[in-house]
């Protein structure tokens, strides 16, 4: 049996932010034209590039031996398969993706069992139908091939279960959300098989380590800047670090040079406060991974 690992890549909306976070962890990936089998460099992986709906059965099956996926397509085709680690990131909001159910806002309906004998469209087929069953509500639901949020505005369906982050796309239809139904997130799945090969495993365990890295990276950046002596305790109790920060002094001088790495989200908050307290030269810079 090969030790080669064959690997799958979201097709369609992750795409991009895949291959972007397999770049920054260390791998580039090259899709060219329509190929369905894109280059990495790295002699021990082959790609493949795979539907996410369908990613969890390919690896399931054998087909692929590791992959990335969401946590509810996982749900929505039952695979049995290993999941090795959640991989939580968004372009588009701090918040989680959630499977909703969503009505017209000017409908009667206000919980889900009132959908009694409605019509539900969802690409999430199987799963929701499941759900709604577990809990003794009978609806009919329906597949959906896209524009779902249409499907109740145009009188296809009393309602939708659909993704949403920030629930935007499903106020501009004219919708409400009366029900989360899950939160779901990107997860990064191998086969059984795989996972007890032990060269696949030890692969597939140093992918999951550097692309983790790279997402908590993606959250911080590193500040530097220099302080002297008579401000050095002010200034190192204002600064947060992984651990503490890193202080060296400065060649024949009473200065010191100070390291550390701070949340993106504060940093803009901090850099004044350290130039009231007499730090100079700050220097703030990215990173690529924190392991």
């Amino acid at each position: 049996m090969s030790s080669i690992l064959k690997l799958g890549i979201p097709k369609g909306s992750l795409q991009n932010s895949t291959l972007e976070l397999f770049k920054r962890s260390g791998w580039k990936i090259t899709v060219s034209g329509r190929s369905y089998f894109p280059e990495i460099d790295d002699a021990d992986i082959t790609c493949s590039l795979c539907r996410a709906q369908e990613m969890s059965i390919n690896v399931a099956n054998g087909t692929l031996d590791a992959g990335l996926t969401g946590k509810d397509w996982i749900a929505e085709n039952r695979s049995d398969v290993h999941v090795v680690s959640d991989l939580v990131y968004s372009k588009v909001s701090a918040r989680p993706a959630r499977w909703v159910v969503a009505v017209a806002y000017d409908s009667p309906i206000k919980t889900i069992e009132d959908l009694q004998g409605k019509k539900v469209s969802t690409e999430l087929l199987d799963y929701t139908k499941r759900y709604f069953s577990e809990k003794g509500i009978d609806v009919r639901v329906e597949f959906s091939w896209g524009a779902t949020e249409a499907k109740v505005v145009s009188g296809l369906a009393d309602a939708i279960v659909e993704i949403t982050e920030t629930e935007s796309t499903i106020r501009a239809h004219g919708l409400r959300v009366i029900h989360e139904m899950m939160q779901t997130n990107t997860q990064f799945i191998a086969s059984h098989e795989a996972w007890r090969d032990p060269k696949k495993r030890d692969k597939i365990e140093q992918i999951v380590m550097l692309l983790k890295g790279a997402l908590i990276a993606e959250k911080l950046v590193g500040l530097k800047m220099n302080v002297p002596e008579s401000q050095l305790e002010n200034i190192v109790s204002l600064l947060p670090s992984l651990n503490a920060p890193t202080i060296a002094s400065l060649y024949a001088t009473d200065w010191f040079s100070v390291e550390t790495v701070v949340s993106s989200e504060k940093v803009r908050d901090l850099i004044p406060e350290l130039l009231k307290k007499g730090a100079e030269g700050i220097i703030e810079y990215p990173l690529n991974k924190i392991i």
